[in-house]
């Protein structure tokens, strides 16, 4: 294909417009003069031209992608602590038949390029050695069961000429939801105790450097057919991330920490709680795991293949993200 530029002759449609990354993609196409579709599941005010209201489990808008050539999708559903079978339906319905509606509409009207925002959790779990993009590991989670089939029928169906996935690791950013607001809160509160430096190491990514890069990849012609894994060039251990937090909030780092045996044992008692009583306790060998488990990917060839380098970082945004949360 041809170079192409996101412009004022260009029509994007922008699939879970609402959401996060949505908004923030939209206000960026908007800062161009790109046309905006915005696809979403309940109408709302934000920066496009227009609204279409449509489930993804469901029949698509008429003329959904009439005049469309770039589509940024994603709409889909989210990852879940709590997954269970009929979970598992679920997330196939809307992430991998929802995008396959969507992949048909746009080979029927002819879109050109089509950016599908995944997850680093389409291609299993990560540890304290980051992940690229060749690596063989099944994903371990419904959720990324179907981002990975979602993925495989963007790339390989035919559906458009200049198809690319984006696998995000965790986003962060000026925004209330999420687990780095929580710990932020918890941490502002006195209800997130100092937790011992354990080494482990966390990928994440600003959400302006996902912006840029799906911009990037719909308008570079090499990128078709390509996936690439988005961070922002670092890997975080949670000390790392609690200190820099009490740093943004004007707080002194505690003397103490809570030993990584305690930790354990608190952790086992909820399991134990959890295991009596039905359900999952607040704090339990899972929660244990996503608070000092590892989880590092590489971006390396989203660089080598288009010249991308991620221009934020965590340390360096925490200001901006406290001052959203109006805790200065």
């Amino acid at each position: 294909m041809e170079s192409y530029e996101l412009n004022q002759s260009s029509l994007a449609l922008v699939s879970g417009a609402s959401g996060f990354i949505g908004r923030n993609l939209c206000q960026r196409l908007r800062e161009r003069g790109v046309g905006i579709r915005a696809l979403m599941r309940h109408e709302c005010t934000g920066p496009w031209d227009e609204v279409l209201v449509a489930d993804l489990a469901g029949r698509l808008p008429d003329k959904v992608l009439q005049g469309v050539d770039t589509v940024f999708h994603l709409a889909g559903k989210a990852h879940a602590l709590s997954e269970t079978r009929q979970d598992e339906v679920e997330y196939h319905a809307i992430n991998t038949a929802g995008t396959q509606r969507l992949l048909e509409a746009c080979q029927a009207e002819g879109v050109q390029r089509f950016v599908m925002f995944s997850s680093v959790k389409a291609m299993g779990e990560g540890g304290i050695a980051c992940l690229g993009e060749g690596a063989d590991i099944p994903p371990e989670t419904p959720y990324g069961r179907s981002k990975l089939d979602a993925e495989r029928l963007v790339l390989n169906g035919g559906y458009v000429p200049h198809p690319v996935v984006l696998r995000l690791s965790m986003v962060y950013g000026p925004i209330e939801k999420g687990n780095l607001p929580k710990m932020i809160h918890a941490i502002a509160r006195g209800r997130f105790p100092p937790l011992p430096e354990l080494g482990n190491q966390r990928s994440m990514v600003h959400v302006d450097d996902v912006v840029r890069a799906a911009i990037l990849v719909a308008e570079r012609p090499e990128s078709a057919g390509g996936t690439y894994i988005l961070t922002d060039g670092r890997a975080y251990s949670t000390r790392q991330m609690y200190e820099w937090i009490c740093e943004a909030l004007g707080k002194s780092i505690p003397s103490w920490y809570v030993p990584a045996f305690a930790l354990k044992l608190l952790a086992l008692m909820g399991d134990g709680i959890g295991a009596v009583r039905g359900r999952r306790f607040v704090f339990d060998s899972d929660a244990l795991n996503k608070l000092v488990g590892s989880a590092c990917y590489s971006s390396d060839l989203i660089q080598k293949d288009l010249g991308f380098k991620p221009e934020r970082s965590l340390r360096e945004s925490l200001g901006e993200i406290v001052e959203a949360l109006g805790l200065v």
